[in-house]
């Protein structure tokens, strides 16, 4: 692909913006991450949504889209794999009770103990083949399912450029798999994480009390180390992604057929 090629989707003007998506990163850049929240609504109204993981950070995300008029019509969707520590479900609880969140929670078509009959515990196995399609089948292709359920065109999420190479490469806004990516908080420090939390009276994942600064499955998260910090915890040291937040997906798309 020659250049030309390569800059036309940033150049063109997208139906939905109303405008180029060179032209849209720079209005985010002048906005809040609030108003980033507000500027995604006022475009796509019923097909933006948020993320979420309840990790580490979450409760900063989550504690912004309640702050707006439009609360209640942003969907909030946790894909939950079914191998989250027991204390994950019981943040995802403790904060969905004091920001009064009504969550859409997605799973994969396949159960864990099938998936496990089929495959066996693909995370065991050290292969980083097999870690892409243990997330394909519990991340990526049940969070795909439901934004075409619900017809979602653009959604949010807490990642922050900090957190790995990928990231830091990341715009505000991007297309991901052919939807609209925003990133409200990527220029955000761990500093700011910890400050906004305070500053409104936000808890503490219970696993931050144990050194884990990111958490994911129960399998494939650590608490930091002198030689391992932040999502190098993560994977067993494979990889530092999921797969949401990439391009590229899983040549294996028939995991869990």
């Amino acid at each position: 692909m020659d250049d030309k090629a390569r800059i036309r989707p940033s150049m063109t003007k997208i139906p939905f913006l109303k405008t180029s998506l060179i032209e849209a990163r720079e209005k985010l850049a002048k906005l809040s991450p609030e108003k980033k929240l507000e500027w995604a609504f006022e475009k796509f109204n019923q097909n933006f949504a948020i993320t979420t993981s309840f990790g580490i950070q979450s409760s900063v995300l989550l504690n912004m889209v309640q702050q707006l008029n439009h609360k209640n019509q942003i969907k909030v969707i946790w894909v939950d794999t079914g191998y989250l520590p027991p204390e994950t479900y019981q943040y995802a609880e403790t904060l969905s009770e004091k920001l009064n969140l009504k969550v859409t929670v997605i799973q994969s078509s396949i159960s864990p103990a099938r998936m496990e009959a089929l495959y066996g515990k693909l995370w065991q196995n050290n292969s980083l083949k097999d870690m892409e399609t243990y997330h394909q089948i519990r991340k990526v292709k049940p969070l795909e399912e439901a934004f075409k359920k619900y017809e979602i065109h653009c959604w949010a999420s807490g990642v922050r450029s900090n957190q790995t190479d990928n990231r830091s490469s990341m715009n505000r806004l991007d297309l991901i798999r052919e939807r609209f990516s925003l990133r409200p908080i990527l220029e955000w420090s761990q500093k700011d994480i910890f400050y906004y939390m305070q500053k409104h009276d936000l808890p503490q994942h219970p696993l931050f009390h144990k050194g884990y600064s990111t958490i994911g499955d129960w399998h494939s998260s650590a608490p930091d180390s002198n030689g391992e910090l932040g999502r190098k915890t993560r994977f067993g040291g494979l990889k530092e992604e999921c797969g949401i937040h990439i391009e590229e997906q899983s040549t294996k798309d028939n995991a869990s057929d």
